[in-house]
């Protein structure tokens, strides 16, 4: 490895607004075990699973129904 990195010609990533934040939320124990469940049957890592439904979610503009009890 070198000393010292001459990044005075480098560029931004064109692809960074696409990456992913990581952030914290809790879930229900039965919407991860769902997921989970999901993730055997196809193969897809349960959280990248989560985040294809939300992301479906938020293209479709999708609203939240709630019917509260009286």
């Amino acid at each position: 490895m070198r000393k010292e990195y001459d990044f005075s010609k480098s560029v931004k990533n064109p692809y960074a607004k696409h990456l992913k934040k990581q952030v914290t939320l809790r879930l229900g124990i039965d919407v991860i075990n769902y997921f989970k469940k999901l993730a055997e049957e196809t193969g897809v890592p349960y959280q990248n699973l989560i985040n294809l439904y939300l992301q479906d979610c938020a293209h479709s503009q999708k609203k939240l129904k709630l019917k509260w009890a009286s």
